[in-house]
């Protein structure tokens, strides 16, 4: 690591010292011999005892299956090896909303508290046979529904900044295994900001990228692009090495891409602070901003700025598109999880039960709608992407709430109306099927992580990641985490 993040390494951390190190200098270790994946799992797991009654980040862990896998990475090797998404070993967190073979997976409900599936998913596999090694499912709100992750069969997973607060979700789980250094990479997935909210709440990077991009959508519904998967990471580097080793085509799953000949690595490494950054701290009037969050971002945009960036505040005209994105989602529920059995269903949360009832109840017209709107919604920020390299706003426009709330009562004193109202900020990119990304961009004053969220043009994950790698640069939040859990928080 260079003297200029050594600076800002976190002091809060007893962990061991390999459970500090960012993926891609740990992938390069593996790769020179230096360090095994056995010893890779012993920090782990060592990390992951010391933490986990803290945090309840990574609640199911599959120890002797991780160790097995281990003795096969280098018969992989020698077939992927060369890939530049090659993990060569490094230990994975998998949210709890996707199969991994003889692995419990409960979906955070009930009715699958006892799964346990004989396959797993298309992405696992591809990971598993580039070198990563799984060593437990992160925690998730039931059916990934809602943004503070708790269920009713592992209970509450808390924020490392503050053991008192909401970690985010649905990838809350995961979004506190990196912040702790329980892993060094983290599986995640975005429908509502699930990526990208908890990766603000816990100072960590959440990147939803574009559909198709990382694998397949829900294997029953498999044609649907709202609900998509991605990594989660401590270092846009390390965002990107996750990006390579889940990209690639694989007909089971119409909607995945084939992977980019350039890899996402090097689209880091080519990162230059010149970029045209479009500032939209509200996104038009479209979601409530607390004056606290918005002047943490703009004073990260205006070190962006002071290091060759261009900065304008300018949106797109987003007209239409809270109607559109509700009912969006409205589908993807009743399409989906609302077609579960009765025994799995009647477990659910009052909030998620009401989801499915409005997918249940879409009218044609309301549909025909939405899909028009969406296009048009597209379309302008395609012609908008043209003049600007990425969109920024906010992720979540105030900072986390106590665990114990499933969602706040009101955003800079605008009452919010029900679980998904406040999450306003990740529609967008939902809706369009652009990529975004969620970047640490510094601390409120009572020492809690705010995010800035890039939005990105079509299939623009490599330009998206190296303007990412600009402001990450400029803010030098880099090497924050992993901290120790703090039950009470402090300044960052």
């Amino acid at each position: 690591m260079d003297q200029k993040n050594a600076t800002a390494i976190s002091a809060d951390f007893s962990g061991p010292e390999l459970c500090r190190l960012e993926a891609h200098e740990v992938v390069a270790l593996l790769k020179k011999g230096e360090v095994s994946p056995e010893e890779l799992l012993d920090a782990a797991f060592k990390r992951i005892a010391e933490v986990e009654p803290a945090v309840n980040a990574m609640p199911t862990l599959c120890e002797e299956r991780a160790r097995a896998a281990a003795k096969n990475v280098a018969a992989n090797a020698r077939k992927n090896g060369a890939e530049p998404g090659w993990l060569g070993g490094l230990p994975l967190g998998i949210k709890d909303l996707l199969p991994v073979k003889g692995v419990r997976t409960t979906f955070g409900t009930i009715g699958h508290k006892d799964f346990v599936p004989d396959a797993s998913d298309p992405l696992v596999e591809r990971l598993e046979a580039r070198g990563g090694i799984v060593v437990g499912k992160t925690n998730t709100p039931e059916m990934g529904a809602g943004a503070n992750t708790f269920n009713a069969v592992f209970g509450m997973t808390r924020n490392p900044w503050d053991t008192r607060k909401s970690a985010g979700g649905s990838s809350g789980g995961a979004a506190a295994a990196l912040a702790t250094g329980e892993t060094w990479l983290s599986h995640g997935s975005d429908l509502a900001g699930s990526l990208r909210t908890p990766a603000a709440y816990c100072g960590v990077i959440g990147l939803r990228p574009t559909p198709g991009r990382a694998g397949g959508g829900n294997p029953t519904n498999a044609f649907s692009m709202e609900g998509v998967q991605g990594p989660m990471a401590r270092t846009v580097m390390d965002a990107a090495l996750f990006l390579d080793a889940m990209a690639g085509f694989d007909p089971r799953q119409m909607l995945s891409l084939e992977a980019p000949r350039e890899p996402f690595q090097e689209a880091v490494r080519r990162a230059t602070p010149k970029v045209r950054i479009a500032y939209a701290p509200d996104q038009g009037g479209l979601a409530p901003v607390e004056t606290e969050i918005e002047e943490v971002m703009r004073a990260a945009l205006a070190k962006a700025e002071k290091n060759g960036a261009t900065v304008e505040e300018a949106c797109p005209d987003l007209s239409g598109l809270y109607e559109t994105y509700v009912t969006l989602r409205a589908m993807v529920w009743g399409a989906g999880t609302g077609r579960a059995p009765e025994h799995v269903r009647r477990h659910f949360k009052r909030t998620l039960a009401e989801n499915i009832g409005v997918g249940e109840t879409l009218t044609p017209s309301r549909i025909y709608d939405a899909q028009i709107h969406r296009s048009a919604l597209y379309d302008r920020m395609h012609c908008f992407l043209e003049t600007y390299d990425v969109l920024a706003s906010a992720v979540v426009g105030l900072e986390p709430t106590p665990v114990e709330q499933e969602y706040p009562a009101e955003v800079a004193g605008k009452p919010v109306a029900d679980y998904i109202d406040w999450l306003r900020f990740s529609f967008l990119a939902t809706t369009t099927a652009l990529p975004a990304l969620s970047l640490p961009a510094g601390f409120t004053r009572s020492g809690m992580p705010v995010g800035i969220q890039l939005i990105g043009p079509p299939r623009g994950e490599a330009k998206l990641l190296a303007v990412a790698k600009a402001i990450e640069d400029a803010v030098g939040f880099r090497g924050r985490t992993p901290i120790d859990p703090r039950p009470a928080g402090r300044k960052g």
